[in-house]
């Protein structure tokens, strides 16, 4: 099921590339949410990292993604993996995706490294 948000661009990360091959950048949008505007991290893996290369902070983007959820050690985790990203009039738009393009999710077996018990929420 794929889900939009529009928003700006408060941070974009650099590339993580793991041992495994496995590769992945995250961008920080804050969207305007009545009083309390919220600051919403995607990531994008493989291939869809490209997609940031265009992206700047300050800039108004739409982000097409996917909302992945999985378990480990009975703690549940979310993560909302981007596909597409559209910018504003201002800037050169990234190059959009197809909707059918979206990455392959990662098994547990790509995942990076062992997870931290230790959240701070």
């Amino acid at each position: 099921m794929a889900y939009e948000l529009t928003g700006k661009v408060k941070l974009v990360q650099d590339s993580q590339t793991f041992a495994s091959g496995f590769t992945k950048r995250e961008v920080v949008v804050t969207v305007e949410d009545g009083k309390y505007p919220q600051d919403i991290n995607l990531e994008f893996l493989q291939d869809k990292v490209s997609l940031l290369d265009n992206v700047s902070e300050g800039q108004e983007i739409k982000v097409s993604f996917d909302i992945r959820g999985r378990e480990y050690n009975g703690r549940y985790f979310n993560n909302l993996v981007g596909w597409k990203i559209e910018g504003d009039d201002a800037a050169a738009p990234a190059p959009a995706a197809a909707a059918d393009d979206r990455p392959p999710i990662p098994d547990d077996s790509e995942a990076p490294g062992e997870f931290d018990d230790d959240i701070p929420f």
